[in-house]
């Protein structure tokens, strides 16, 4: 281990000079096994940004070869993008600038309900077992779809036209089909267990031999069966979008904002393997090693905060907004991200009860194109089966009650913790 729990806290309590002296020496480090380019994960949120601002002041000569990755998923909080848009002008990045946006489908597919259409059929049918491996599991959503060219009005499906529902060859993987295809972002990384299309674990749940007998797993499982969710559209959105830019730009070094104060996986990550450490191989490096440099990794919020203040650096105005509850305490958005993420529904001021003050519209797009339906069927499920007195409206209905019960997934809030708009001073120009 590089470091203990205990060792951790001690280094997470130093002051900002001793953090900025272990920064600059993770960044040194780096710069010493480094033999292609070097790279940062620039997310437009305030960690990155300080991390940008170390190098430029502390590393000019890297400064100025510095290649930033910024990843546009397409469904970015406005006033990152503009944030990220300023940096590359008031920088001087000029094609040291990468915006990492989805890549697209090299051939045509069913949406999400044209697939169930011809999965249902092929139950009916008793074709089913033809696109099935011996453990129940399906071999492919390519193999199923193919069975779309010969069911009862889908014979001009996939390879002849769109007779059923789909997705051209050369659609961008937006948000948007990664919901379809996958699910949405409700829970954690740690629910997101199985990381196939949907209906490969619609067949997976019906029809797999493979199934474990962990009361937990099994649990989870019950859940999948009712709600579609998933953690896809990370990887689809950010992750591999940025492995390609770094692939064309031959990067072996990507330094990254992270801390371990974030979460605990963050800081188990730290712990076992320091500031600077060895990635997997990447195959354009033709056996060069990759790394991973975290070089504020014992830094807290309150430590990137004071450096901003010490040093005045920009950052976006999102963190500038958020609300006023009922008892007159300001709550700030304090993380950046994908503004249709919901992962932590589970805790209280979650990302989409917080989008919802903030940037009402975009949360009322989501929540009207299905959101509000999957986060109702969690409820559900949170419940055991009892019933509530919101189970007798659709989701459609609720969207405009107070308050509002999409804002959390493990209890019902009985009164709103919001002012009215005209005691909180609403700027209309802020929901833009």
């Amino acid at each position: 281990m590089y470091m203990r729990w205990n060792e951790l806290g001690l280094e997470q309590g130093r002051d900002l000079d001793y953090k900025i002296e272990m920064a600059r020496r993770a960044i040194a480090d780096a710069l010493q096994v480094s033999h292609h380019r070097l790279a940062l994960a620039f997310s437009a949120g305030k960690d990155s940004t300080v991390l940008a601002d170390m190098i430029r002041r502390y590393f000019p000569d890297l400064w100025s070869r510095l290649h930033l990755i910024y990843g546009n998923t397409g469904v970015e909080y406005p006033e990152c993008v503009a944030f990220w848009r300023r940096v590359v002008r008031e920088w001087g990045l000029g094609t040291r600038a990468h915006e990492a946006r989805p890549g697209s489908t090299s051939e045509p597919g069913y949406r999400y309900d044209a697939q169930r259409q011809i999965w249902q059929w092929a139950i009916q049918a008793g074709r089913i077992g033809e696109v099935l491996k011996a453990d129940g599991k399906l071999k492919s959503t390519r193999a199923l779809e193919r069975l779309g060219i010969e069911m009862p009005g889908g014979d001009t499906g996939v390879t002849q036209g769109d007779t059923l529902p789909t997705w051209p060859a050369g659609t961008r993987k937006t948000y948007w089909w990664c919901i379809d295809q996958y699910g949405w972002p409700l829970l954690g990384k740690a629910w997101s267990k199985l990381k196939a299309r949907r209906i490969n674990i619609d067949t997976f749940l019906r029809f797999s031999e493979s199934q474990s007998d962990d009361p937990k797993l099994l649990a989870y499982y019950e859940i999948l069966r009712q709600v579609k969710i998933s953690q896809a559209c990370c990887d689809i959105l950010k992750k591999e979008p940025a492995q390609q830019v770094q692939a064309e730009i031959d990067v072996d070094v990507i330094f990254k904002g992270l801390m371990a104060s974030e979460s605990r996986s963050r800081a188990k990550n730290f712990l076992s393997r320091g500031y600077l450490f060895e990635g997997a191989k990447q195959d354009y490096l033709a056996g060069d090693p990759f790394f991973h440099c975290q070089p504020m990794a014992i830094w807290m919020d309150e430590d990137v905060w004071s450096y901003i203040r010490r040093f005045d650096v920009p950052y976006s105005s999102l963190y500038d907004m958020g609300y006023v509850d009922s008892a007159g305490t300001r709550h700030r958005i304090k993380r950046n991200g994908c503004m249709g993420c919901a992962t932590d529904l589970l805790f209280p001021n979650n990302h989409m009860a917080m989008l919802r003050r903030t940037h009402n519209k975009a949360w009322s797009v989501f929540m009207r194109r299905g959101m509000a339906t999957e986060i109702q069927k969690l409820q559900r499920v949170q419940r055991n089966g009892q019933l509530s007195l919101f189970d007798v409206f659709d989701a459609e209905e609720l969207l405009e009650r107070r308050p509002c019960i999409f804002d959390s997934i493990n209890q019902m809030i009985l009164e709103d913790d919001t002012m009215d708009e005209d005691d909180l001073g609403f700027d209309p120009e802020m929901d833009r």
